[in-house]
């Protein structure tokens, strides 16, 4: 059996994925179940590894981590604030968010140019 050569990394399929996980939880901070903040949290970990293509030294998982939930938990503020302001349910705007991430046009990470 011949192997076939490792995938390469997406960035857009890597962008989708680290979006979501952030939106879910901040969805999960607002749901404000333990339970589900934790599963929400772990899966939010879990991606990160899944994500690096080499192992972190334990400083920096822990910055990415720290990154990562801080993440979610400024989504879960803006997303209630502007949900307060729309007079619309949390979860419309969190599940707005969502659908952003796949829209096509997207910029990729790193690309620092404007569109024009």
């Amino acid at each position: 059996m011949t192997g076939s050569p490792p995938a390469q990394p997406d960035p857009n399929s890597d962008l989708t994925q680290a979006g979501l996980v952030v939106i879910a939880e901040a969805t999960a901070l607002h749901d404000d179940d333990p339970i589900v903040i934790d599963a929400a949290r772990e899966n939010l970990l879990d991606t990160v590894d899944e994500l690096v293509d080499e192992p972190l030294t334990p400083r920096q998982e822990e910055v990415v981590e720290a990154i990562s939930i801080a993440a979610g938990t400024l989504t879960a503020g803006l997303s209630g604030a502007l949900a307060s302001v729309r007079e619309k349910p949390v979860a419309d705007v969190l599940t707005g968010a969502a659908a952003t991430l796949f829209t096509p046009n997207n910029p990729l990470p790193g690309d620092a140019s404007t569109g024009e």
